[in-house]
């Protein structure tokens, strides 16, 4: 999953980055208008928001990502504690709202449930055919058996899962990969599929010949 972290304060930022590794693609900016170019020309699966940014405010970077008809879940995460505060960040379209300091464990938890509800998902865990996954746990089980995935392989396999039916492109997978500062190597997807295809079954993931890859529903 790919998400985008708009954070001014580098600790924080680094924090929140060292706490989703392995689990999510992160791209990080630091103002209101980074963050604004961002949303405008790269594709994510979750937003996390700091309202009080330089050059700008979050409030602002949210409306107009809303008023472009986005639905991009964004989690607010701010010091802005006030119910006022609260009411002003969800009614501009926020999803839901943290107030700092926070624990990592509860933001990640929140992450996840955004993620679900995007898709349409209720149940925390995630089943297509004799495959689950947890979130959570970051396990998969076959049959009811574990499976050990890499953290790229889950990476390849839990958009997919949580939209069954729908067909992603390998650049569509890459961009759930990698953040802005990592190496994309040429055929990497393939690597990750093919290593999916080992251990869950070589029809948990079908190719659509020129367009690329879908777990099939069922």
């Amino acid at each position: 999953m790919r998400v985008l972290l708009v954070e001014d304060d580098r600790m924080i930022a680094e924090a929140v980055q060292a706490a989703l590794e392995g689990g999510w693609a992160v791209d990080a900016v630091r103002d209101a208008p980074a963050a604004d170019t961002a949303l405008r020309t790269g594709d994510y699966d979750l937003v996390l928001l700091d309202l009080g940014l330089p050059k700008g405010d979050g409030l602002q970077v949210l409306r107009r990502l809303r008023e472009r008809g986005a639905r991009t879940p964004v989690l607010v995460i701010t010091a802005r504690e006030t119910v006022r505060d609260r009411i002003a960040g969800l009614d501009a379209g926020a999803d839901d709202y943290l107030v700092k300091p926070f624990d990592t464990d509860e933001l990640l938890a929140r992450m996840r449930a955004l993620v679900r509800r995007s898709a349409g998902q209720a149940h925390p865990l995630y089943r297509q055919g004799a495959v689950t996954l947890d979130p959570a746990t970051h396990q998969a089980t076959l049959e009811g058996a574990p499976v050990a995935l890499s953290s790229r392989e889950w990476a390849v396999l839990e958009p997919m899962v949580l939209r069954p039916g729908v067909v992603f492109s390998r650049a569509q997978l890459e961009e759930k990969l990698y953040g802005w500062k990592e190496d994309i190597s040429s055929n990497a997807v393939e690597v990750y599929v093919h290593g999916v295809r080992k251990k869950l079954g070589a029809d948990v993931i079908r190719t659509v010949r020129g367009l690329g890859y879908v777990v099939p529903r069922g």
